[in-house]
């Protein structure tokens, strides 16, 4: 008769005591691999979270920001870690909405760039704030 063989786990016990990603406010930057050129950027996240200024309870949003660069593009590691960096703050939804624009305008000065954020029903009611700067080509 065969022995039956216990799986181990995978994972040591003692798991290491670090994070390996922190949100940040910074926003990485690299050149636009075509300068001139009328192009469009989009990213999107079901994961946004911020807290509500009144109750401290968590916000979620679909966000989507949409971008023509000029001479500059945003790396989309520092965005998803600047974007997680609103989670522990209270903030209407309007002001992180424009807020967002504000630093990445501040960042890239795109030619244009559209942020919307698609807050999920509270007390029956959704949210949709969107932001525009500049003029789309």
């Amino acid at each position: 008769m065969a022995t039956k063989k216990t799986p181990k786990p995978s994972l040591p016990e003692q798991l290491p005591r670090f994070v390996v990603t922190r949100p940040t406010g910074k926003l990485d930057t690299f050149a636009s691999p075509r300068p001139g050129r009328p192009f469009t950027i989009t990213f999107e996240t079901e994961e946004f979270t911020c807290l509500c200024p009144l109750t401290g309870q968590p916000d979620f949003a679909k966000l989507r920001i949409l971008y023509q660069p000029d001479q500059l593009c945003v790396e989309s590691k520092s965005l998803k870690l600047y974007l997680w960096s609103f989670r522990d703050r209270g903030a209407f939804h309007e002001a992180v909405t424009n807020q967002i624009l504000d630093d990445l305008v501040k960042a890239l000065n795109p030619q244009w760039m559209r942020v919307e954020g698609d807050f999920l029903i509270r007390g029956g009611i959704r949210t949709l704030v969107v932001a525009e700067h500049g003029k789309k080509h």
